[in-house]
């Protein structure tokens, strides 16, 4: 979960760390004073007047005030305003619990739906698939998400996924397939027009309209993880050959 200080950190220190690779104990920034506010998120914490890495991965940084390390791993760690794709477990008076890959299932209330209300409640059958926000993650407390965005009350995007097909992936290629730019992605759309949503908790959902580009498009994503951009264009191209070919 992220965590808010009321501080001022020595942002030339961290900045100058930011996409770079730290290890667990690394201090990343120090506290100067008391003026400013950032967030620290999954591994970063405040030691004294330090701010320490508490796992290896990648730093990284979203204006204006956001900090976190980034790496691959299949457990996911919620934190507030990640995206999700989660699975319906269990309908509950007014709301559902939903499977994100957690130890413990997330809430979704019938309100957290754009025009949600006793009267027009969603209708999700155990096993629907979501497309969530977290608004509650912490440890302490049960986690819970939302199918609109807080700015506007409107879904944009979020709320049910309908037919396709999802995947379970690392949460580091979870985050490349987000960047705006994504070769794999990029490779991919240029020959199949497709749907797309990705879960930072390592879910991806997928819709082409066919079997066989769904697989295609699932195999593609996660034979990428660790290719160059160079090798991601021949082993698109080779997949795509394939389905040719048949």
């Amino acid at each position: 979960f992220w965590a808010y200080f009321q501080v001022t950190v020595k942002l030339v220190k961290m900045q100058a760390l930011v996409d770079e690779a730290v290890l667990p104990g690394d201090v990343v920034g120090n506290i100067v004073g008391s003026s400013e506010a950032i967030r620290l998120g999954p591994g970063l914490t405040q030691n004294g007047e330090a701010i320490v890495a508490t796992k290896a991965g990648i730093l990284r940084h979203r204006a204006p005030d956001k900090f976190w390390i980034e790496n691959s791993q299949k457990r996911y760690m919620p934190a507030t305003d990640d995206v999700v794709i989660g699975v319906v477990t269990e309908k509950l008076g007014e709301g559902f619990k939903v499977d994100i890959g957690t130890h413990q299932p997330a809430t979704l209330s019938i309100y957290q739906f754009e025009g949600g209300n006793k009267r027009n409640r969603p209708n999700l059958p155990i096993g629907s698939l979501v497309y969530a926000r977290m608004i509650v993650a912490n440890k302490d407390m049960e986690p819970e998400i939302s199918c609109v965005n807080s700015a506007s009350g409107k879904a944009e995007g979020f709320g049910p996924l309908e037919g396709g097909y999802m995947f379970k992936c690392s949460t580091g290629l979870a985050r490349q397939c987000m960047a705006p730019e994504c070769p794999v992605l990029n490779e991919l759309g240029a020959a199949i027009p497709f749907e797309i949503a990705v879960g930072i908790n390592g879910r991806i959902w997928v819709n082409s309209g066919s079997v066989d580009h769904s697989i295609l498009l699932s195999n593609a994503i996660v034979n990428s993880e660790y290719m160059t951009e160079n090798q991601v264009k021949v082993m698109v191209g080779e997949l795509l050959e394939r389905i040719k070919s048949r």
